[in-house]
This record gives C-alpha cells, structure tokens and sequence, in this order.
C-alpha cells in the first residue's frame, strides 16, 4: 500500500532556489484538504456581519444555504440541519444579521464558507430599504391597484416574451406551449442582469405595445417578461422605476415570472398576473388544448344528456297533461245528457201540444155537430124557397117597370146619338183644318223646305255646321247636304275660281207661291 502524505504549507512554497522539477507531486484532494486545514486553522470561529442573499429556504435534507454580502464582497454560508431547528432567528432575504461560526472550505466547489452556528438579526439590508422606500412610493401612486389590472385572455392568438434569448428560460416558456398549446411566439431579445439589462426590458415592453395590428410583425396578445432565479442583486432590473412605469403603460395584459417562487421583485406587484416560474407563466397563458377538448367533450355529453333529460321530462309531463286531460267519450258525456233530456222534453211537449190539439178538435167537432152543412142547407132552402117567391113576384114587377122606362129612354138616346154625331163632325173639321195649317207653318220653319229651295247646308268632319269661309280651311274635309242628299267635297284655297258655270249660279226665279228665304 503507498504511504499517505499530506503535504505542509512549507511544501507548498518551496524557496524559489529549489527547482520546481524537485517539488513532491500532490493531487488536487490532498491540496483541497490542506487548504481546509490552514483556514479552519487560522480563522476558527468568527463573527461575521452581512445581508442574507440568494436565500431560497430550507433544502429537501433540511440543510440551509445563502450568501452574506456587503457591499465589498459576499461569503456563502451554510446552516446545518440540526443547528437550524435550534437558533432563533431564521435566516430572511435581505435581513442583515450577525452570524457566528467556523470558517471553513468546501472542496468539491473550491470555495470558501462559513458554517453559521448562532445567528442575530443586525437592521434591514441598504437594498431592502431602497425596495421598501421605491415600493411605497409607487403604491401610492396607483400603480399597484387591483383595478388597473386586466384580464388575460382565454387562447391567445401571439405570445410576447421579453427574456434572454439564450438561456432555459425561454426554452421552458416554448417547451410548455408546445405541450399545452402551441401558439405563435414572438421573442424580444434583452440582458436580464447587468447595468443595462432595466433599460433594455422597458424599452422591450413599449416596443411590442408600439406594434401595429395586422403589421408585418404581429402584434402580441399578452406578454411574459421572465428570467430565472438569482440574488436581489441579479434581480434588481426588474426593481428598477423605469420597468415598473413601462409594465404600467402597457396596453397588452403582462404576466411577470422573475426568479422562483421565493422572489419578489415590484414588476411582481404591477403585473396583471404574478407567476411563480416561467413555466408557470407559459401555463396561465394557454390551457392545455386536451383538456380544453376534453372539456368540450364532456360538456358535449352533459349537453347530449341533458337534452335527453329535458325531452324524457316533457315526455312524461305531457304523458301526465294526456292523462289529465278528459277523453273524448268523457267530453261528450255532458252534451249527450244533455240532449237527451232536452229530446225527453221535446216528446214531451209534442205530446202535451198533440193532446191538446186533439182536445181542440174534438170541441170543434162538437161544435159542427151543431150546425152540420146538412141542418144548414135545409134551413136556406127553406129560406130560399121564400124568397124566390118574393123575388119572382118583384122580378115580374120590375120587368114591367123596366119596359115602360126602357121605351123612354130609347127614345131619348136615339136624341142624344143624334146630337153627338154631328157635335163629332163639327169638332172633326175643326181639328183637320188646325192640323193643314200647324203642317204648313212646319214645313215653312223647317231647313228641307229651304234644301228644297237650292240652298244647302255644309258641315265640317265633326259633323258641326260651317257658317262662314274661315271655319273652313283648304283641304277641309266637308259634307254637303241638299235637298235630295249628302255628298262629300273638300274646301279649296281662297280666291280660286268657281268650275262651275255661270248659268249654275243663277238664282232660281221665284214662283208665285214662293215665301222667299227665311234666313
């Protein structure tokens, strides 16, 4: 077996006169552990005073470790298990405390630290009460309302991320909507630590609420800014006044993931929406497209099945309404009662109307009985007897009064008749010789006797009579009516001489018995 060496700090400095192929060989382990052993040996315990950073709780093995800083350098500290259930005062991010413990080295790391054994708390951190200071004065601005805050919306159609564009941050947020729910991506590239990285995530944040809709670059829907986890100190961008002031001028819904869970920065507070990790962000961004169908699944059946429901429900109620309802046989039962009382009554009436009627016939027959046709003619004959006798006598008597009077007055119409004829004559002439002479008088007023006399009448196609040479232009269409007829001319132009002769225009020579014109 080769001998163990553990080499001393003198055989780490050999003088410079010795040559340094002649320095004894040791492996990494062995000068790790010496250098434990020169510090725990020099140092021992120590009182150390700084701000807890990069503080992330207790480890699944119940072992606790951060950093204690100041403002010139930073120390990783460690609180073991069983020491941490004892102390007091539990190690808080940002809390400036006064740790005491040993001095020690971690070997797989190559770094130095110090095992915490009792620990105080020692004032608020400067960088927590500059949080705390920047936190109070934009809360009492509004900008951290829960009414400035907006809805996200439920399937977004492009995803804004302002994030690194190289590290795992931006590979989960793309991993976890390619799983759930692949939506467009669009990435704005910035630092997210570093002295220029706040400048960066606000001018990201007004760019994308700068983009137009329907422009060449898409106009994102919602925005992620993440980053990973870290110290304050690596997160302090997202601290920064101008990120806070941007986040709050968006248009455009943002969700904040910076570091874990544990981290807290004032984007945080901002922010529609905090979430824990960028992969919690990518999940409240889009719902899982499974489950979304799923969903719709088994709302499409709780559908299916409630509409069945509803119609077995409105198919037994109208079974119950049907059942409720009266038949037909129980409808008419009423009306059939009815009318065969109101039919009872009707025999009834008819009887009692026929009885009495029969009751009636019977007094009349008595009553003819009385005064039968046979008794009746007997008496008038006897009636008639008598006076046929006396009209016999009186018929006899008139006779002889008529004759006598009858020879008077014939005498007395032949006078009349006599007299009336010649009366008739007389008025008879009378009225002839008033009837030649109205006739003559007629006939002189009547236009055929002036026809008669070589005068005729014009008329225009209107039938209307033409009474001058104006009424009748030339090319007129005239009807010329004569004693003995019509016939049809045409008005010639003015002063144009007559074709017919001269002979024709002599007036006829009048007889003795002319009147003459009577126009």
């Amino acid at each position: 077996m080769k001998p163990h060496y553990t080499p001393a700090m003198s055989d780490l400095n050999p003088p410079d006169s010795v040559a340094l192929t002649n320095a004894p060989e040791v492996s990494v382990t062995e000068l790790a552990n010496a250098l434990k052993r020169t510090v725990e040996d020099r140092f021992g315990r120590v009182r150390v005073r700084g701000e807890i950073s990069n503080y992330r709780g207790p480890h699944a093995s119940g072992h606790a470790y951060f950093c204690l800083k100041d403002q010139g350098a930073r120390l990783d500290a460690v609180i073991w298990k069983g020491t941490f259930l004892r102390i007091r005062t539990r190690p808080q991010e940002g809390l400036e405390v006064v740790a005491t413990g040993r001095i020690t080295t971690f070997p797989g790391k190559s770094s130095y630290q110090i095992v915490i054994e009792a620990m105080e708390p020692a004032g608020v951190g400067a960088l927590m009460a500059l949080l705390d200071e920047r936190r109070k004065k934009l809360a009492a601005e509004g900008l951290f309302d829960e009414d400035r805050k907006r809805p996200l919306p439920f399937l977004p159609q492009v995803v804004g991320v302002v994030t690194s564009p190289t590290g795992a941050v931006i590979r989960d947020i793309l991993h976890r909507l390619n799983d759930r729910f692949p939506r467009r991506v669009v990435v704005w590239p910035v630092r997210v630590q570093g002295e220029t990285s706040a400048a960066e995530v606000a001018a990201a944040i007004d760019g994308f609420n700068a983009l137009p809709a329907g422009g060449p670059i898409p106009r994102p829907d919602v925005l992620i800014v993440a980053r990973g986890g870290g110290s304050l100190e690596d997160l302090w961008s997202f601290n920064e006044e101008a990120v806070v002031r941007a986040a709050a001028a968006s248009d455009i819904p943002l969700i904040a993931a910076i570091g874990h869970e544990t981290d807290t920065t004032l984007l945080d507070f901002v922010a529609d929406l905090r979430a824990p990790t960028p992969t919690g962000a990518a999940e409240k961004v889009v719902p899982v497209r499974a489950e979304l169908a799923e969903h719709l699944a088994v709302r499409a059946r709780r559908l299916a099945i409630a509409k069945t429901r509803a119609m077995e429900q409105r198919r037994t109620q109208l079974s119950t309404y049907a059942r409720l309802l009266p038949t037909p046989e129980q409808l008419l039962q009423t009306p059939r009662q009815r009318l065969d009382r109101a039919s009872e009554r009707l025999r009834a009436t008819l009887r009692a109307g026929r009885d009495g009627r029969r009751l009636r016939l019977a007094d009349l027959a008595r009553l003819l009985s009385r005064h039968s046709p046979q008794a009746e003619l007997a008496g008038q004959r006897e009636r008639l007897k008598g006076l046929g006798a006396r009209l016999k006598a009186g018929f006899d008597a008139n006779v002889a009064l008529a004759r006598h009077q009858n020879a008077g007055a014939r005498q007395r119409v032949e006078g009349l008749s006599a007299r009336m004829k010649l009366a008739l004559t007389t008025q008879l002439a009378q009225k002839k010789d008033r009837v030649e002479r109205l006739g003559r008088l007629l006939d002189s007023m009547s236009h055929k006797a002036v026809l008669a006399r070589g005068f005729a009448l014009v008329r225009d196609e209107q039938e209307a009579l033409v009474r001058s040479a104006a009424q009748a232009p030339p090319g007129a269409a005239l009807t010329i009516e004569f004693a003995d007829g019509r016939i049809a001319a045409r008005a010639g132009p003015a002063g144009q001489p007559d074709p017919q002769p001269a002979a024709a225009k002599r007036k006829p020579r009048k007889t003795p018995g002319d009147q003459g014109s009577l126009f």
